[in-house]
C-alpha cells in the first residue's frame, strides 16, 4: 500500500503537474516530411478499413420476439378495385316473389283485409314493407313473417 495516509504521506497533496510551456512566437515548429507521410498512410489505412465501433446490444426482457411496428402508409390505389359499383341484388322485385293464391290466403284477403306474399328468405320486415309499398303503392300497416318449409 504505497502512498497511504498510514505511512505518513499527506492525503490531500496532489501529484505535481507537467509543465507545459507555450512555444515562442517567433519559433514555429517545422513539419517533418517523413512523419507527415507516415500520418497520411495511417489515415488512409483507417479510411479503407472503415469505422469499427463496438455496438451495444439491447437488453431483452422477454423470451418472445415481438416484431416491431413499422410505418404503415395508407393505400393510394392507381385504379379502383371494381370497375363499376356493385348492384343491390336484393331489390324490390327480388324481395317480393309472388302473391300466395291458396284457399287460406284468399280467405285472409276477404275476412282480414290481409295480403299474403312469398318473399325472399334473406329479406326482413323493413325491406318487405318498403318493397310492397314501392311495387303496389300500398301503405303497409303490419308485416307478419313465417318461414315455411
Amino acid at each position: 500500500q504505497e502512498g497511504s495516509a498510514s505511512q505518513g504521506f499527506p492525503r490531500n497533496k496532489m501529484a505535481p503537474k507537467k509543465s507545459t510551456k507555450a512555444p515562442a512566437k517567433g519559433a514555429a515548429k517545422k513539419a517533418d516530411p517523413a512523419a507527415a507521410t507516415k500520418k497520411a498512410v495511417r489515415a488512409k489505412k483507417n479510411v479503407l478499413r472503415g469505422k469499427q465501433e463496438k455496438r451495444n446490444r439491447k437488453i431483452r426482457t422477454s423470451v418472445h420476439f415481438r416484431r416491431p411496428k413499422t410505418l404503415a402508409l395508407p393505400r393510394a390505389p392507381r385504379y379502383p378495385n371494381r370497375s363499376s359499383k356493385r348492384t343491390n341484388r336484393l331489390d324490390a322485385f327480388n324481395i317480393v316473389k309472388f302473391p300466395l293464391t291458396t284457399e287460406s290466403a284468399m280467405k285472409k284477403i276477404e275476412d282480414n283485409n290481409t295480403l299474403v306474399f312469398i318473399v325472399d328468405k334473406r329479406s326482413n320486415k323493413h325491406t318487405i314493407r318498403a318493397s310492397v309499398k314501392e311495387l303496389y303503392d300500398i301503405d303497409v300497416q303490419k308485416v307478419n313473417t313465417l318461414i315455411r318449409p
